[in-house]
């Protein structure tokens, strides 16, 4: 038990003395640069799955 204790004695003077946290600033600058990314990827799979989708029908419509 003494241990666990130690444990997490080290690990609340590491996560309050050691750590440095980003500010406020580049914490939006990063969810700014994450958001435009996701929506860029968004766009490209729907992009590739519009084509796939539309490659297909006009197989089907041509096999039928």
């Amino acid at each position: 038990m003494a241990n666990v204790l130690e444990f997490i004695k080290d690990s609340y003077i590491e996560m309050t003395q050691k750590v440095t946290w980003p500010t406020w600033g580049q914490l939006q600058n990063s969810a700014v640069v994450v958001l435009i990314a996701s929506i860029i990827i968004a766009l490209i799979i729907f992009a590739m799955d519009k084509a796939s989708s539309n490659a297909l029908e006009l197989f089907y419509n041509i096999g039928s």
